[in-house]
């Protein structure tokens, strides 16, 4: 069987951490913030942290890496 490969597009945008979750950086931060509060901006800059187990273990998957 051959190896299997690394999500390339999966490795640009996500970290996982020492514990195996998986943070990611918002979406919508790029332009046109103007019209957005100081406090949704503000939680924008923060790096999110996956919640749901189903999609983590996904994206570890595609990142060729086992549940710890």
């Amino acid at each position: 069987m051959p190896k299997a490969k690394t999500h390339k597009g999966a490795r640009k945008r996500v970290r996982v951490t020492k514990t195996g979750k998986i943070k990611f950086r918002h979406t919508f931060t790029g332009h046109l913030m103007s019209g957005r509060s100081g406090d949704r901006r503000r939680g924008l800059r923060r790096r999110g942290v996956l919640q749901s187990q189903t999609e983590t273990t996904k994206i570890l998957k595609m990142l060729g890496k086992a549940r710890p």
